[in-house]
């Protein structure tokens, strides 16, 4: 028994090979001359039987595959099955390459097929051969498949033709379904189909909790078999006797809709599932011309693009979520009958797929996240650096080589921060500067620039917090107003200052450390959180003007932080509360990620309970309110040393991070 296969180092062709290992017979194998490392990586990695395979040099492109005359001399007769596996299977291959791989490879793999004597081709299609077909796509159709614009459809449909009518050995063909990953060990070998939409499941998860209800999008049958039940189908169909000339579908008698797919991986994945889906089917009732006009429109295209490139979903591939395509398999169950070959129910190895594309394969693997390729080398600006948060961050940015640029009110402590960075081998640079002064600010952008030149990021951490209930400031309207001056003003004048530079450029980023009770609405904070939230406001539309620009305005929605600014409040020595440095991990990720908001999970949800249910919210809010009164030193009193309540401690815990 003596096997040649094409497209041996693909995916399936790699475990096809190994199922050989099973039978008797040597395993010829076609490789590129450049491609030998890689076949003798496989092999190894396989555990391939020394003197079992043989490499076979040639290329798809060439008649008879480029295949050595002294090998087809040798071998005519000597090939039991002729296996053709090679092809593009790409979705976003060009329509030219596809032709040579797929259609023109097939014909002339079949032209050595029928050199070499073969005594079976066996060609591996794909559904896609059915093309968009509307309804029961049987074993036994072929000429009635329609919608094949598509290039990956049409290619793998004219190469099946190709088997049909110009083979003149007898042969089988196969065709599988969207092929998965292993369902035992979870290899997958790149992103595709289902794939493409892991890294929305895993925004998702960031985002929410598990058991938060979200909407999503219904659409039609997916059917998908893992890679082992395509290789051991195969192989066993491919050895039963008196089944020349068939198709097999090798394919989910019972596929499942999309909507359930993305469920069964969220599942998989600890993310929120889609409690209610909206078929996509309702936009077909739009005429095809009001959407390509809508989709002409820059705004639409723009927005798109950015979605789609977020979450690495290839354009092109959403119009196909209403597949309208079904598979009969009836001649494949009854040829797999008494094998004990069945497929895996998707629901009990979606968790091995999931956890080794998150392993291995998710796209955020292969960037740079490390904080030093962001900043070595860069002009980085942190205001309030002399404690907390400010210094915290100063020092991590010094850490990953930045050239932080140090700035507070105080030079004694600004001069302890700058020690610390110099004694690790970091460099700084201070200027001491009043933030709610104009003049300051405006000294200090002079000093800067003049100094330094323009700067790459702009970190406004310095601020002010002030708690005290609307009902005992009705006489202290300055509390607004100094609040104001520099939480919002002062953080304003300095990106004004520093961003002209960041435009001339094109590159820089704007990072400002706001609050979570700009998302809870905190009760007893309302100048520091209503000077926060101008701030919030200040950015959503700069960022907005600044798209196109390559500057990033990202808002940290900080919870409570264990630094000298709430120090005064001593209830807070009994509720939870992150550290400076926790803080400053917020900071590094904002500078990775450069995303438009950094939130707790916690301050995502206030917020969206607030859109959805403000009355609740306010509800909640109130008990709150109530449950933790004014400081005695708010209300012009001496303390009394009255401890937290346990109530009061059970209550922060729960709300972690916001303050009260």
């Amino acid at each position: 028994m003596a096997y040649f296969v094409t497209g041996a180092t693909g995916f399936i062709g790699s475990h096809f090979i190994k199922k050989l290992f099973d039978r008797k017979g040597k395993i010829y194998v076609l490789v590129r001359s450049g491609s030998k490392k890689k076949l003798n990586a496989l092999l190894e990695k396989i555990d391939a039987p020394k003197n079992r395979v043989v490499a076979v040099t040639g290329d798809l492109s060439k008649k008879n595959l480029g295949v050595s005359k002294k090998f087809r001399d040798e071998m005519s007769g000597k090939i039991n099955h002729f296996f053709h596996l090679a092809a593009i299977y790409d979705m976003k291959a060009s329509i030219a390459e596809q032709e040579v791989a797929n259609v023109e490879g097939t014909r002339q793999a079949i032209g050595l097929a029928e050199t070499l004597k073969s005594k079976c081709f066996h060609h591996v299609s794909s559904i896609a051969a059915a093309g968009l077909y509307n309804g029961v796509f049987r074993e036994d159709m072929f000429d009635e498949a329609t919608g094949l614009e598509h290039p990956y459809f049409k290619t793998k449909h004219e190469s099946e033709g190709v088997v049909r009518r110009e083979c003149k050995v007898p042969f089988q063909i196969y065709r599988p379904g969207m092929v998965l990953g292993h369902s035992e060990t979870g290899e997958i070998d790149k992103i595709d189909g289902p794939y493409y939409f892991f890294k929305l499941i895993q925004k998702m998860r960031r985002m929410m909790p598990r058991w938060m209800p979200t909407l999503g999008l219904e659409g039609g049958r997916l059917n998908m078999v893992p890679v082992d039940y395509v290789v051991n189908a195969m192989d066993h169909i491919a050895h039963v006797k008196g089944l020349h000339g068939k198709c097999f579908h090798l394919t989910d008698p019972k596929p499942r809709k999309i909507g359930e797919v993305l469920n069964i991986f969220s599942r998989a994945a600890h993310a929120p599932e889609m409690t209610m889906r909206i078929d996509a089917r309702i936009f077909n009732f739009i005429p095809k011309a009001v959407k390509s006009g809508l989709m002409m429109l820059s705004p639409v295209k723009r927005i798109k693009n950015q979605v789609m490139k977020d979450l690495g979903i290839p354009d092109g591939v959403l119009n196909f979520v209403n597949y309208p395509t079904r598979f009969d398999s009836r001649d494949t169950l009854k040829a797999l009958k008494g094998s004990g070959i069945e497929l895996p129910d998707l629901r009990d190895y979606a968790w091995r797929l999931w956890d080794f594309w998150e392993r291995n394969l998710d796209p955020e693997l292969f960037i740079d996240k490390s904080l030093k390729g962001r900043v070595e080398g860069k002009l980085v600006v942190v205001t309030g650096a002399s404690s907390g948060i400010g210094q915290a961050t100063a020092i991590m940015l010094a850490r990953a080589k930045a050239h932080v640029i140090l700035v507070a009110r105080g030079e004694e402590k600004l001069l302890e921060t700058a020690k610390v960075i110099k004694k690790e081998g970091g460099k700084s640079s201070h200027y001491t500067a009043d933030l709610s002064s104009m003049e300051s600010c405006d000294a200090l952008i002079e000093n800067v620039l003049k100094d330094l030149g323009p700067i790459d990021i702009l970190v406004n951490n310095a601020g002010r917090s002030i708690r005290r209930s609307i009902a005992l400031s009705y006489d202290r309207f300055h509390d607004f107003e100094r609040t104001m001056q520099l939480n919002y003003f002062g953080c304003l004048r300095l990106i004004m200052g520093f961003l002209p530079g960041m435009t001339d450029r094109r590159y820089g980023q704007v990072i400002n450390i706001s609050s979570i009770g700009v998302l809870t609405n905190a009760p007893r904070f309302s100048a520091y959180v209503s000077s926060k939230a101008a701030l919030d406001a200040f950015s959503r539309c700069a960022a907005a003007e600044f798209n196109d620009s390559k500057i990033a305005f990202t808002t940290i929605n900080m919870p409570l932080v264990r630094t000298p600014m709430i120090a005064p409040t001593k209830m807070y020595d009994n509720v939870p509360t992150i550290s400076p440095e926790e803080a400053a991990d917020m900071v590094k990720d904002a500078i990775i990620r450069r995303p438009q908001r950094i939130a707790t999970r916690l301050g995502i949800f206030a917020q969206v309970t607030h859109a959805l249910a403000p009355k609740s919210m306010e509800v909640i809010m109130n008990t709150a309110f109530n449950m933790f009164p004014d400081s005695a030193a708010s209300q012009g009193k001496k303390s009394t040393g009255r401890t937290t309540s346990p109530e009061q401690v059970a209550f922060a815990s729960l709300m972690r991070g916001v303050h009260w």
